[in-house]
C-alpha cells in the first residue's frame, strides 16, 4: 500500500531552516488547511453484522454480537478492543466477507463484544489514557468473569496495559498489528512520530481547540489510496468477485476511510509522547491508573499476530512482547500474515485463513484455569 505525506515533504525544509515556533505553527496550519480543503468528516459508517449496545458510557459503547446459542457466563466473553485512533470501530465489521467479528463467530466464538469508542466532543478534550483504561475496566466488569481480550492496532497497547494492570480479569490475550516496543524495529509510523517535533502535535491539538481532529490526523497519518488496486490489496477480494460488487466495496471503503474520530488532546499527546517517543510501555516506565506497569509480571497466555507488509507497525514491534512479558514461552503463540496493516482486519483471505487458528487457540481449555486467576506478581519466565 502506497503512503505519502506531501505536506510533510514540502514543509520539512522550512521546519529545519526557520524559527522553530513559527515553522511548527506553519506546518500545523498547512495540515489543517489541507484537511479543511478535503471537506467534512463524511457519514458515519454503518455496522454490517447484527448487534446491540449493552452499555453506553461517555467514551465508549459496548456492542454485543453474541449469537442466540451463547451459553451465558459459562462461556468466556471475547472483547475486541478496537483501535481508538484515526478510524472508528467498524474496522472490525466493515462489510460482508470483510468482517472480523463475523469471522470470529464463524470460527466458533459465541460471545463476542466490541469497544465502539466515541468521537471526542469539546467536553472530553482533557480525558487521559487513564480515563479510557478505567472505562475499559467497566466494560470488562460488565461482562463478568475473566475475558478473552483481542487488542487491535492502537487498541493493542491499551489491551496489554489493561491486562498487566488487571491480570486476574483477562483469561487470554491476543494482540494483532499492535505497536508495543517501538524500539524493536522502525516503521514508517514510528519514524514519522519520532522525527516530528513535539510542537507540531501540540499545535495541531491547539488548532482543534484541545482535540486532535480526525480530519487533521488523516492528513498526517492517513493512507493515500490512489486507485482501486490499493483498496483491493487491503480487502483481498477474490478474483471471481462481480465487478459491480467490487465497485461497491471500493466506494464503501473510501467512505469508511473518510470518516474519522476526534481524539481528546490530552489522550493524543500522551500517546505520542509516552508510547511513540519514550516507549514507556516496553521500557517498564508506563504508569496506568496509579501503578507502574511491569510487563514481566504478566503471565497469561498470549497470541501475537503481525502483518508482514505493515507500514504502520513493524512485526518486530509486536513480537518483542514475547520477551517483555512473564508468560512462559510455551504459552506464547505467534503468527505473521501476508498482508498490509488494514488487511489484517479487513482482508477476505486473512479473515478466512489466519484468524480461525486464533479462535481455536482461544477456545482451547486452560489446564490451570484457577491458578491463572490468582495474582501473578511473582510469576516469571519459568512460572
Amino acid at each position: 500500500m502506497a503512503w505519502q505525506l506531501p505536506s510533510v515533504a514540502y514543509l520539512w525544509p522550512a521546519l529545519a531552516a526557520g524559527a522553530a515556533g513559527d515553522a511548527m505553527t506553519a506546518f500545523a496550519r498547512e495540515l489543517a488547511g489541507l484537511a479543511l480543503a478535503s471537506g467534512g468528516r463524511g457519514r458515519m459508517p454503518s455496522w454490517t453484522t447484527r448487534n446491540r449496545v449493552t452499555l453506553d458510557l461517555a467514551t465508549v459503547r459496548l456492542r454485543d454480537f453474541s449469537t442466540a446459542s451463547a451459553e451465558g457466563p459459562a462461556v468466556p466473553a471475547t472483547l475486541v478492543c478496537a483501535p481508538f485512533a484515526l478510524h472508528g470501530a467498524t474496522v472490525v465489521d466493515f462489510a460482508s466477507g470483510h468482517s472480523l467479528v463475523a469471522a470470529l463467530m464463524a470460527a466458533g466464538l459465541k460471545r463476542v463484544f466490541v469497544t465502539d469508542w466515541r468521537s471526542a466532543d469539546a467536553e472530553m478534550r482533557f480525558l487521559s489514557i487513564d480515563a479510557y483504561l478505567a472505562d475499559l475496566n467497566v466494560l470488562v466488569d460488565e461482562l463478568g468473569g475473566p475475558v478473552d481480550l483481542i487488542g487491535l492496532c492502537q487498541g493493542g497497547w491499551l489491551a496489554l496495559a489493561y491486562a498487566a494492570r488487571f491480570p486476574a480479569k483477562v483469561r487470554k490475550l491476543v494482540l494483532a498489528g499492535a505497536p508495543i516496543d517501538i524500539a524493536a524495529e522502525e516503521s514508517k509510523l514510528s519514524r514519522l512520530a519520532g522525527q516530528t517535533p513535539r510542537a507540531v502535535f501540540r499545535d495541531l491539538v491547539a488548532l482543534g481547540d484541545g482535540r486532535m481532529l480526525g480530519r487533521y490526523a488523516l492528513q498526517f497519518w492517513g493512507p493515500a489510496l490512489a486507485d482501486a488496486a490499493a483498496v483491493g490489496e487491503i480487502l483481498q477480494t477474490p478474483k471471481a468477485t462481480d465487478p459491480a460488487r467490487l465497485g461497491r466495496l471500493e466506494a464503501r471503503f473510501r467512505a469508511w476511510s473518510a470518516w474519522t474520530l476526534d481524539l481528546p488532546g490530552s489522550y493524543y499527546l500522551d500517546v505520542v509522547e509516552r508510547l511513540f517517543k519514550r516507549n514507556e510501555l516496553a521500557a517498564g516506565r508506563f504508569v496506568a491508573l496509579g501503578r507502574r506497569i511491569d510487563l514481566s509480571t504478566l503471565c497469561i497466555p498470549i497470541f501475537l499476530l503481525a502483518a508482514r507488509d505493515d507500514a504502520l507497525v513493524a512485526p518486530a514491534q509486536i513480537f518483542a512482547t514475547a520477551h517483555l512479558v512473564g508468560t512462559p514461552p510455551h504459552r506464547v503463540r505467534t503468527a505473521i500474515a501476508p498482508c498490509s496493516h488494514l488487511g489484517l482486519f479487513m482482508g477476505h483471505r486473512i479473515l478466512n485463513e489466519t484468524w480461525p487458528p486464533v479462535v481455536r487457540w482461544l477456545t482451547e481449555p486452560l489446564a490451570d484455569e484457577h491458578a491463572l486467576a490468582e495474582p501473578v506478581r511473582a510469576c516469571g519466565k519459568d512460572g
